[in-house]
């Protein structure tokens, strides 16, 4: 394929990620405030997986055609789109405005079957990315395990009969005769699923274990989103079991996580302010531990001066003052705290750098032989930034500049 037929399939299937979005999205104003049950997220999730998946695919696809990962992603897009539109379009048709639509049952059918690929598309993107081929031919079965599981599932749902997910519709192309056996294919595509994702992510380890210089810089940034995915997972789940309250916010926060995946990607693979990662990660790790700190400190000094004070106020306005101005004034010292032990836990150079200067500046003060502070100076550069060759300059006193 040409450069430029690359540039013009990636661009057109864009184009139509975008228009099921603007679909998706002008129905979902129209039936804003219709009730439906059984949807994880909000509404607009989809929406946005979309729209983020389809347009770095897009970015990329037309730019490294050679690499797979950018067609992943823009595959992953299309189909985050196909099944948002589907949602809304059965929506309108079935339960805002029933029977104004046609093919409402096909629209739920696809809304229903459209995230089963993506797990194939996970999978192989954990074991391309970001070259786009795989960490060694040892990994080749794992390769043809997630389109394999992918068309198992798939097809244990597309044909299974009975009521659909979400909008409780009957299934159009459901097949009765083949139920046992579409039960099966389902369970077990979806044990090869988990065990194909397992394996990739095993993979994507390995690789940036021995990777080095900007391919690992590409992969911590790839490791970064699928880490904050990961971590977002636990709370959302609990919250939709009941444990955690705030439900729909946690779910809401693990699909922006999710969307944002392509967009770590393409910063990584179009090397946008690559080497920024360390940054970044560093100020989530501080920040991520800060707030969970401080919020178990909140929820904790609140439940002490609720039994404390409950006798005199009969409520919880005293102790939630009280827990507000605590966390406020720990917010400062419990940060310097936190980056302390984040920077000497993970960023032990950076630690080492900063007593490296430190010791040099109380030498600096106390030494007043020119060569002993020459050599001096040439160790602690070597120490804080260890370069290859060090060479110091001296201007002699009568020397004009």
């Amino acid at each position: 394929m040409t450069a430029r037929s690359a540039s013009r399939l990636a661009w057109s299937t864009w184009a139509i990620v975008v228009a099921l979005c603007a679909g998706s999205l002008a129905l979902l104003g129209l039936d804003l405030h219709t009730h439906v049950t059984g949807i994880f997220g909000f509404r607009g999730s989809t929406l946005l997986e979309g729209a983020s998946y389809g347009t770095v695919g897009a970015l990329v696809a037309s730019r490294r055609r050679e690499n797979p990962v950018g067609w992943l992603f823009l595959a992953a897009g299309l189909l985050s789109a196909a099944q948002g539109f589907g949602l809304e379009y059965g929506i309108r048709g079935i339960l805002a405005e029933p029977r104004s639509l046609p093919g409402t049952n096909v629209a739920a059918l696809v809304q229903n079957v459209a995230w089963i690929p993506s797990l194939g598309l996970i999978t192989l993107l954990f074991l391309l990315f970001p070259s786009g081929r795989l960490p060694s031919p040892r990994w080749t079965p794992v390769a043809w395990l997630a389109p394999a599981a992918m068309a198992l599932m798939t097809l244990g749902v597309l044909l299974t009969p009975g009521p659909l997910e979400t909008l409780r519709v009957s299934n159009p192309a459901g097949v009765e005769g083949l139920r046992r056996f579409l039960d099966a294919a389902a369970g077990l595509g979806l044990l090869a699923a988990g065990a194909g994702l397992i394996a990739s992510a095993a993979a994507m380890l390995v690789r940036l274990r021995h990777a080095r210089g900007e391919e690992r810089a590409q992969l911590k940034w790839f490791v970064y989103a699928a880490a904050v995915v990961a971590v977002a997972i636990l709370p959302s789940t609990l919250a939709s079991d009941g444990v955690l309250p705030g439900g729909g916010v946690f779910s809401s926060l693990l699909m922006v996580a999710i969307a944002g995946v392509p967009v770590a990607a393409g910063i990584a693979i179009l090397r946008y302010r690559l080497y920024d990662i360390d940054l970044i990660v560093r100020r989530t790790l501080v920040y991520g531990v800060l707030t969970a700190g401080l919020a178990g400190l909140y929820f904790g000094i609140v439940l002490a001066l609720q039994q404390v004070f409950s006798p005199i106020t009969q409520g919880s306005e005293l102790a939630t003052a009280g827990s507000t101005l605590a966390v406020a004034a720990l917010f400062r010292p419990g940060r310097r705290r936190v980056q302390e032990l984040v920077d000497r836990r993970f960023y032990r150079s950076k630690v080492d750098a900063a007593r490296t200067v430190e010791a040099f500046s109380a030498r600096l003060r106390r030494e007043i032989e020119l060569e002993a502070l020459s050599a001096a100076l040439a160790g602690a550069v070597v120490q804080a930034v260890q370069p290859a060759h060090v060479s110091l300059w001296l201007r002699s006193a009568g020397r004009q500049t």
